[in-house]
């Protein structure tokens, strides 16, 4: 399997958390952006989906591969933040794309693990479903669900889609950890809307919204999950030093640091992308790539050690090689889907 191409898009629409001075006042505005590091986010309109922002990253994508949609054997969505409760999304893009109908295409439900939950299922896919092409795509929109009074929550999400081309490719493996502790399933949840609230006759207005458990998500980023990769690269005698880059999913700048420094990684190779664009779920690690390589003209391979942790809570990394030139630039658009 051998990643071809990475195209993110978000929309063309871009937050200061200054602006939330007169909300929050300016001292706690100061300290949350000098904590998290988010300066500023992109933040969907009210029409746009997380489908069309994925659209608009798979289009480009496929456009400068030279791919043609009916080659595409296999359509992956990973998002929390589908269009609709049901149908899954994943078929809306298939059409949209113009896909083929002998092409796969499902929806999965995962947060922030979810780009290196979905390169794993995408190359098990390829090795063992005899699959060529796969089209992964991952992205969230915050547009709903957020409570704007709540500075812990609001200040922090941006949003943005991802298109990810897998192929293919003789003797190219992967290296990779997947981990779930669903007894922390509590601290991060959005705990009315869905089957487990129906029977209720009263829901507090807030249970719409999501609630996080920072300390406990903190403890938990700092612990299992360092302990877990120093593991993972002693078991495949991976030389830390001789990776070019730590992709963090990026929860905050704080969190980042803490790791980085728990792990013995220079923050020279733990390139940061929260500060432009937030907290973006599922698609940060697509979208920090995107923002560190895709205007870089040149080429040459990566050692690249990814690595995805929160809601669930679920946690992965994969280590592989890639070349730093199949990451396009960024996308920025405004479209939403007017048929939908």
């Amino acid at each position: 399997m051998e990643i071809k191409g990475i195209a993110c898009a978000v929309p063309d629409h871009i937050v200061k958390n200054e602006e939330y001075n007169e909300v929050f006042g300016e001292e706690n505005v100061r300290k949350f952006i000098n904590m998290t590091g988010v300066e500023t986010r992109y933040v969907a309109l009210d029409e746009q989906c997380t489908s069309d922002l994925c659209h608009a990253a798979a289009t480009r994508l496929l456009e400068k591969l030279g791919w043609e949609p009916s080659s595409v054997d296999a359509l992956i969505l990973i998002t929390q933040t589908p269009d609709y409760a049901v149908p899954a999304s994943a078929c809306i893009l298939q059409h949209r794309l113009g896909l083929s109908e002998d092409c796969i295409a499902f929806d999965v439900n995962l947060g922030c693990s979810a780009y290196v939950y979905g390169i794993w299922l995408a190359a098990t896919m390829i090795s063992t479903q005899d699959l060529n092409r796969v089209l992964l795509l991952v992205g969230d929109t915050s547009n709903y669900g957020i409570n704007q009074n709540d500075s812990a929550t609001a200040m922090i999400f941006g949003d943005g889609g991802s298109a990810t081309a897998l192929e293919k490719s003789a003797g190219k493996n992967i290296k990779y950890f997947l981990k779930t502790k669903g007894s922390g399933y509590k601290n991060i949840i959005v705990p009315a809307g869905h089957a487990r609230s129906r029977s209720r006759k009263e829901v507090d207005g807030s249970e719409y919204e999501l609630s996080m458990n920072g300390s406990a998500i903190f403890s938990f980023t700092i612990t299992d999950v360092p302990r877990t990769v120093e593991s993972f690269m002693s078991q495949y005698n991976i030389d830390m030093n001789e990776i070019d880059m730590y992709v963090f999913h990026q929860a905050n700048r704080f969190i980042l640091r803490h790791l980085a420094k728990k792990l013995n990684i220079p923050m020279e190779k733990v390139p940061l992308s929260i500060e432009r664009y937030g907290n973006t779920s599922g698609e940060s690690i697509p979208i920090t790539l995107v923002d560190a390589l895709g205007n870089e003209e040149s080429s040459g391979p990566l050692k690249l050690f990814l690595c995805g942790f929160g809601i669930g809570l679920s946690w992965g990394g994969i280590y592989l090689e890639m070349d730093k030139s199949v990451c396009l630039p960024m996308i920025y658009t405004n479209d939403y889907y007017k048929e939908g």
